[in-house]
């Protein structure tokens, strides 16, 4: 018996659909791998020159200027036809040239598609040339670990997400030291240029490389990578040259089709609000993306809760003749009151139930969270510099933190109250959940920001809701509005006069959703309330079908959080950002052969259809300005955050109260559909990028 059962086990196991099925590679991966993006004509020409555009101005820092002298000077550069070109100037075009790419920061689908634009372009002019991948990130460009990138390899993860292929890190080349390891991997492999593909920070690192291997002739350029879509560059009068990241629009498409699914639970469930904090510490660009994409109910965009005006306290503090600064941003508690009543608005139309987008980083917008993590970050980076040691190394438990915070407000009066931590902030430090405390008090990130991630922010939040919800349900305000075709229908088919009861029960009979008395909070109010309209006498149990009316009325506020970050960066990439990382790859090659160095390779007009798009390089010296990081001001690349006015705002901020649904009408979800590359009803770019291009 066993003899025939291991017989038909082997069978099973080497039966081609068994094989098939759970092989590593499936159809859907041959067909990703085999997809062509598409490339802007210019590529297909033999030659290309690069001309300078000093039309497009910007104001830099002058401490760019003294740390960049040698890049600062660059124009943006826009790439065209090299026909013209000299047969000097052809040859070394054509010249055969040692390319090393590195990965930096987290991983953004189409980051693949970036190696594989600059490997095929560098293959296509000249078969001997080289691109040498650095293995996890910036470290192995430091620790001289590499890989040779070769036709194999690369087909192996065209149009695949992640940065499998060399992997990547998180380590900055912010040192001499580390420039000096760099630039000597760089002679060692007789490297002609280094592609950095990162954010902001690993952009400023391939700034400053740029800037100290000018003089032995390696060129680097910098490619934009990130899912938040913080990247995006303008002039001085406000001309778009780079629009957003490659990967933002696979990363919004990704949590949208999750937040979608959701809005597919909710309305059939209709028990849960669901809770979906997506990634973005610092802007809210695919929070507002995802509210586009899936129309949930309620999306809180954090740049406009940092411009909140509270305007009855602005008239009060006038009519006194001062200032009232709190009443500029917004706080924790108006924050959850605002929640509230959106929560009880929806209540009222029968829907106890709904989606919530908030960003990662909400809590940087919120007025006394923001003050806590600049004096915290001050008290941090002003112990590391007095005593030369870390300050999360010195005092390695929560209460040991506590209790250095407590030592500065001991001794302190009404006199000291303007001290970096006061009485008061120890009192309203104090007052926060524990867990949220220890939040703030997490070791910083490599670039000394507070990690939001570590902080479950919609704990926090809905908490506060939670509480505040509980109130208005004893107060009789929070409700659940109740069919009116329902309650007839139910009291009829009783044989109960619907209409006396109607009066009795509700303070709104004549409309479509029936809102119970706000005084009536128990079975004992109702019966109460059926009592004083004589409709039963006081020995009277109250009717069966009042009570069943009365319970779908009672609101029971029910939550599940989710948090999307990872799985979205780890998505395959859109056709979109497949094509868009390709001729990025593309654009960094050709600004490379043509002797760039310190540029950003970017595309313009990607609000455009394709055949508008128009590659360029942009000069990263230009872009920066300095900013504190740690306690130190250092020279970074400004992120960009939400505009207010911009049309994809002002179209959000219109459309919201239909998504709301709180009135009578039905929900308004969008179904992104599943993360794909090729048919007729892909989308060609993001939503947002479409509003603003009108």
């Amino acid at each position: 018996m066993e003899s025939k059962n291991h017989k038909s086990l082997e069978f099973l196991l080497n039966h081609p659909k068994t094989s098939h099925v759970t092989h590593d590679v499936n159809t859907e991966t041959i067909e990703r791998r085999l997809f062509s993006p598409k490339k802007i004509t210019l590529f297909s020409s033999r030659f290309t020159s690069v001309e300078d555009n000093p039309e497009y101005k910007f104001k830099h820092d002058s401490e760019a200027s003294k740390a960049l002298p040698d890049i600062i000077g660059n124009h943006v550069q826009k790439i065209i036809s090299g026909d013209k070109k000299s047969e000097k100037e052809k040859l070394s075009f054509l010249k055969p040239r040692n390319i090393g790419v590195v990965f930096s920061g987290g991983p953004a689908p189409g980051g693949h598609n970036v190696i594989a634009g600059i490997y095929d372009e560098a293959k296509k002019l000249n078969p001997e040339s080289k691109v040498f991948g650095f293995l996890f990130g910036p470290d192995g460009l430091l620790e001289s670990k590499y890989v040779e990138i070769t036709k194999s390899l690369v087909d192996a993860y065209r149009n695949i997400g992640g940065f499998t292929m060399i992997k990547t890190g998180r380590t900055k080349i912010d040192s001499q030291n580390k420039i000096n390891l760099a630039l000597k991997t760089c002679l060692d492999l007789k490297l002609d240029a280094l592609v950095v593909i990162g954010g902001d920070d690993s952009n400023t690192n391939a700034a400053f490389l740029a800037q100290a291997f000018k003089k032995f002739n390696i060129r680097v350029i910098g490619v934009p990578k990130t899912i938040d879509g913080d990247i995006q560059v303008k002039t001085d009068d406000n001309q778009i040259l780079c629009a957003v990241s490659f990967g933002f629009h696979t990363a919004a498409r990704a949590f949208s089709q999750n937040i979608s699914n959701l809005t597919t639970d909710a309305s059939s469930d209709i028990k849960y609000w669901h809770i979906c904090k997506v990634m973005g510490r610092v802007a809210s660009h695919l929070t507002l993306e995802c509210a586009f994409q899936t129309h949930a109910n309620l999306v809180l965009i954090g740049e406009e809760l940092a411009d909140y005006t509270d305007h009855a306290r602005v008239k009060d503090a006038q009519k006194q003749g001062v200032i009232d600064y709190t009443a500029y941003g917004i706080t924790l508690r108006h924050l959850s009151r605002m929640i509230c009543n959106i929560i009880v608005k929806r209540a009222a139309s029968g829907k106890n139930f709904g989606v919530m987008i908030i960003p990662e980083g909400v809590l940087e917008f919120i007025n006394e969270i923001q003050v806590f993590i600049i004096k915290l970050n001050t008290i941090i980076a002003d112990y590391n510099n007095k005593h030369d040691k870390d300050f999360h190394s010195s005092f390695a438990s929560f209460n040991d933190k506590l209790e250095y915070l407590r030592r500065l407000t001991r001794g302190l009066t009404d006199k000291n109250k303007f001290s970096i931590w006061n009485l008061r902030d120890d009192e309203l430090f104090n007052q926060l959940p524990s867990f949220f405390r220890k939040g703030l008090l997490v070791e910083r990130d490599t670039h000394g920001n507070f990690q939001f991630s570590q902080v479950k922010t919609e704990n926090i939040i809905m908490d506060m809701v939670k509480e505040y919800l509980g109130i208005l349900k004893e107060q009789g305000r929070y409700k659940v509005g109740i069919d009116k075709s329902y309650y007839k229908s139910v009291m009829e088919d009783a044989r109960i006069n619907s209409e006396k009861f109607a009066k009795a029960v509700f303070k709104n009979p004549d409309d479509k959703f029936l809102i119970v008395k706000e005084t009536i909070i128990s079975l004992k109010t109702l019966k109460q309330a059926l009592v004083s309209a004589n409709l039963i006498d006081s020995d009277d149990n109250i009717p069966s079908p009042v009570i069943q009316i009365f319970k779908k009325s009672d609101p029971n506020f029910k939550t599940q959080t989710h948090f999307y970050g990872y799985d979205g960066r780890g998505s395959d990439p859109t056709h979109f950002d497949c094509n868009y990382a390709y001729n990025l790859g593309m654009t960094a090659f050709h600004l490379i052969a043509n002797g760039a160095t310190g540029q950003m390779a970017a595309i313009k007009n990607l609000e455009k259809k394709f055949d508008k798009w128009e590659p360029i390089g942009i000069p990263i010296a230009k872009m920066m300005h300095l900013e504190e990081r740690n306690g130190k001001l250092e020279l970074v690349i400004e992120k960009s955050i939400v505009d207010l006015n911009s049309n994809a705002f002002r179209v959000f901020k219109s459309l919201r109260e239909e998504w709301l649904a709180a009135l009578s009408n039905q929900d308004r979800y969008r179904r992104p559909g599943p993360v794909r590359f090729t048919g007729n009803a892909e989308e060609d770019r993001p939503i947002t990028l479409v509003l603003n291009s009108i």
